[in-house]
């Protein structure tokens, strides 16, 4: 495997933290592959089960960024993560993969790559929160995008051949080393 060197990163302030490649600059983007690691915090959404929360999340941040052939590739299960407790309650992690056809900013529709999406809900729900981790990695590359003047139209280089971690393993590592070090970022907990 390529040796990108990796780095425990704070987020929000420190309250959370994970470790990823220190290629990903501060908002965790690697413009020189086009590919993001993004973390959210959000309120827990309740109606939305455990079985499967990934995928609907999946699907519904193709919905807000009006992508275009969303396919799920593959879901996993529930799994506990008792390494990440609030009092004695576990988080729940599920993850999904999927692929669709999105527009950079405000680029057309004629202007949509195709990128693959690695998703995970970290479901902390004794404090009420759904943490979202995304990764992005582009497939194709459309000549009428932006990311074409950085990375080059057509499909996207392996990240191997360029030396670095592919992004699935980015993403893997992301999500196992995910840790709170404040459970004060949640309000009154």
């Amino acid at each position: 495997m390529p040796e990108d060197f990796h780095l425990e990163r704070p987020l929000f302030g420190g309250a959370l933290a994970s470790t990823f490649p220190q290629r990903f600059q501060e908002v965790f983007v690697d413009p020189s592959r086009d590919e993001s690691l993004i973390f959210e915090i959000l309120e827990l959404k309740e109606e939305v089960g455990d079985d499967g929360s990934a995928s609907w999340f999946l699907q519904d941040l193709a919905s807000e960024q009006e992508a275009e052939g969303c396919v799920v590739i593959e879901q996993s299960a529930v799994t506990e993560a008792p390494g990440l407790c609030y009092r004695s309650t576990p988080a729940v992690i599920t993850t999904a993969v999927g692929q669709m056809a999105i527009s950079k900013g405000r680029q057309g529709r004629e202007a949509q790559n195709v990128v693959r999406v690695y998703i995970a809900n970290v479901r902390l729900k004794e404090v009420n929160t759904d943490i979202l981790i995304s990764a992005y990695e582009p497939i194709r590359v459309n000549p009428l995008s932006e990311s074409a003047t950085a990375v080059g139209a057509g499909a996207a280089t392996p990240a191997e051949l360029s030396g670095c971690t592919p992004m699935v393993e980015v993403f893997k590592l992301a999500v196992s080393t995910f840790k709170v070090n404040n459970w004060g970022l949640f309000g009154s907990v």
